[in-house]
Order: structure tokens, then C-alpha cells, then sequence
């Protein structure tokens, strides 16, 4: 039987072994996928003495795994992380189905005021969000707790009422309001957010984070991280699978 997984460090409420079993159920698959948590992404190597047919990568390994492999794919050494490894014979390659899922996930969603975001966090999504903005021309301003010093980042305690009415598209690439801690939120001045805002949380658990409750009071349009990770884990399954 074929092993797919996910390589992580805490995966309880992980949303691609879920998703994956009932797709081979459903797809009459006869195929596992199972969670392999590591205290370190040097541990990785166990995994791959498995053999398995096919791995994905959630924080907070998608960029320390790259020293690990043989070959980026070219969109994953663009953004810098890895959410999906492809074994071909020997060689593994890195690959970033994150930009792909979210790219599918906001199509039906971006009009012609989108033109400025708002990314909170600087990680590994937040890379991978960038760089599907900026290939379709939208403005992009990080805002993180500490900023890198760059042009274009900012602190939460600078984000103000003229920097939100500037950016109608804001995404959500923290943990913050993640589950088991829900009641938690970025610390905005909502107030700012109104109708023609875009608000995403690439969360899923909670379906409707704290940030997005907020800004859908301000009647905002808001949209979960559901149709993202269904979107990246499906073009995981057809990397794996061509």
C-alpha cells in the first residue's frame, strides 16, 4: 500500500489527513496518509527511510526542509518554502502548492479596488500569498509584530485608519485565533474595515476566526483557508500522481 504524509511538528488538528482519507475512501483509493510529527527537521530523514510515495510540509518546516532535498521546483524557489515533496526516483523535489491553492481560492473573489493588501505575518504562507499578489499587480504591505526593516513593513501598532481604507485586501498568514485558541485576534483598528474589503484568514479552525467575525460585523466579504488547502492538497495529490 502506498504512504502518503504530512511532516510537521504538531499536526493534532492537521487538515490533510482528514482530507486525504476521505478522498481515498470516496476515490476508492487503496492508499494511507498519516501525520508524522518531528521534534526537529533533521528527524526527517526517518521519513524518508519509509519510502513514502509522497509528503507534505506545514510550518514550521516549509523553508528548513530545502537543505534536505535534491531539486526546487522553480515556484518553491521563488517564495523561498516547500508545502509538497515529489519523489522521482532518487531525487526529491520541492514543491509549493500553497501559491497554486490560494491563487484558485480568491479568483471568484478580486475586483478592481483589490489593488493594495494587507498580509499580517512574514512566514512561509506569507511568502507564498506575496507572490500570487504581486504576479497579478497588487501593491502588498507586510504588517508583523517585528518587522524586517524593509520598505513596506510595518507594525501593528502602525497600521491606522488611512493605511485599512488603502488596502480593501486584507489575508491573515499567522496562527492567531487557531484553535484551541480562538478567542484571539490581530490587534486592528476594525472600525476601518467596511463593504468593500476583502478579508481572508487562512484558518479554517475556527471556520470563522475571531479576525473574520470582526470584519464580516464591519460588512466586510471574508473567506476561510478551507478552499485554499482543499485546492493546494488536490494539486499535491496530481504532483505525486503524474
Amino acid at each position: 500500500m502506498k504512504v502518503y504524509g504530512l511532516v510537521g511538528k504538531t499536526l493534532q488538528h492537521s487538515f490533510s489527513a482528514n482530507f486525504f482519507s476521505d478522498y481515498f475512501v470516496n476515490e476508492n483509493i487503496v492508499a494511507k496518509y498519516q501525520n508524522f510529527e518531528l521534534k526537529t527537521i533533521e528527524d526527517i530523514q526517518s521519513v524518508f527511510d519509509l519510502q513514502p510515495a509522497g509528503l507534505n510540509v506545514t510550518i514550521p518546516y516549509k523553508e528548513s526542509v530545502i537543505p534536505f532535498l535534491d531539486e526546487l521546483d522553480p515556484i518553491a524557489e521563488k517564495i523561498g518554502a516547500v508545502n509538497t515533496i515529489v519523489f522521482d526516483g532518487d531525487k526529491k523535489i520541492g514543491y509549493n502548492t500553497d501559491a497554486f491553492g490560494f491563487k484558485q481560492a480568491i479568483k471568484p473573489f478580486l475586483n478592481n479596488q483589490h489593488e493594495r493588501a494587507l498580509i499580517f505575518g512574514t512566514g512561509s504562507a506569507a511568502k507564498a500569498v506575496a507572490s500570487v499578489l504581486k504576479e497579478i499587480g497588487v501593491d502588498v504591505i507586510f504588517i508583523s509584530r517585528n518587522p524586517l526593516g524593509k520598505n513596506k513593513h510595518f507594525n501593528y501598532s502602525e497600521v491606522n485608519l488611512q493605511m485599512l481604507n488603502a488596502c480593501k485586501l486584507m489575508v491573515n498568514c499567522t496562527p492567531v485565533g487557531t484553535f484551541p485558541n480562538s478567542s484571539d485576534y490581530l490587534p486592528l483598528p476594525y472600525e476601518g474595515i467596511g463593504k468593500d474589503h476583502l478579508v481572508i484568514d487562512l484558518i479554517y479552525n475556527p471556520i470563522k476566526s475571531m479576525f473574520l467575525q470582526k470584519a464580516e460585523n464591519q460588512g466586510a466579504t471574508i473567506m476561510n483557508g478551507e478552499g485554499m488547502l482543499k485546492a493546494q492538497a488536490m494539486k499535491s495529490w496530481s504532483l505525486w500522481n503524474n
